[in-house]
């Protein structure tokens, strides 16, 4: 992350090349990517276009699901739609485009982990959102969505519960029992941080999941499980 400092050329041409869209209006792209942190950011920082962008990005998700999922029912419709617009599907989407590179913060976000630091990451994404369709309309907008989640869209388990609620019916079902969640380790940086999180059910082989948040690997440990015991099916990584 940046402190302070405006894009420069290269850095800007990089980002519209990873965005697909090249701004009209180029402060658009800075206020995007401006923590309400950061030197003089007041009333320029990406707070409003992250709330403008999280209403487009649902909009352009929710048709791109209906579109695909013809024969799906609105229950499911809704359970990819929450997890494809969930601070961790859009933190991933940053990661992708390396984003954490930009962001202009100040000193203060040096004290944000964990979930915290997951949530500028996603709402940056929110925010870039908002900034191409200010500047470019819904169809721009949609190009730049389509382009980094129609992949995510089409994942095999995208109409999966959450893993966390589905392991916990499961073990309070099977042996009368709560999961219960340790964190082993947190490593890297702040901006890109690694748990490592073991889930253990009395009767059960534990798991170990690790990920970018505390959240994120407790559901990878509970998928593990869930996946390892047969009550989802085991998604392959070509999926």
């Amino acid at each position: 992350m940046s402190k302070g400092r405006s894009l420069s050329d290269e850095d800007r041409a990089r980002l519209e090349a990873s965005i697909g869209y090249t701004f009209v209006q180029k402060d658009r792209l800075d206020r995007a990517l401006t923590h309400s942190s950061a030197r003089n950011a007041k009333g320029s920082n990406y707070e409003r276009l992250e709330f403008l962008g999280d209403r487009v990005l649902g909009l352009c998700i929710a048709e791109l699901l209906f579109r695909t999922f013809k024969d799906a029912d609105e229950g499911e419709l809704s359970v990819r739609l929450n997890q494809l617009v969930s601070a961790e599907s859009c933190a991933l989407v940053a990661d992708d485009m390396a984003l954490h590179l930009f962001i202009r913060t100040g000193a203060d976000v040096k004290k944000l982990t964990g979930k915290h630091m997951m949530n500028v990451r996603a709402d940056v994404v929110e925010s870039l959102i908002a900034a191409v369709y200010l500047d470019g309309g819904l169809e721009a907008a949609r190009g730049f969505i389509l382009r980094h989640w129609s992949a995510r869209a089409t994942r095999i388990d995208g109409a999966r519960r959450d893993a966390k609620t589905e392991l916990q019916e499961w073990a309070h079902s099977k042996y009368g029992v709560t999961p219960n969640y340790r964190i082993d380790d947190r490593s890297g940086p702040d901006h890109d941080p690694r748990f490592t999180v073991t889930v253990e059910i009395k009767g059960v082989a534990p798991e170990t999941g690790i990920d970018r948040s505390k959240r994120a690997a407790e559901q990878v440990a509970a998928t593990k499980i869930l996946e390892r015991e047969g009550v989802w099916q085991k998604v392959s990584a070509g999926n």
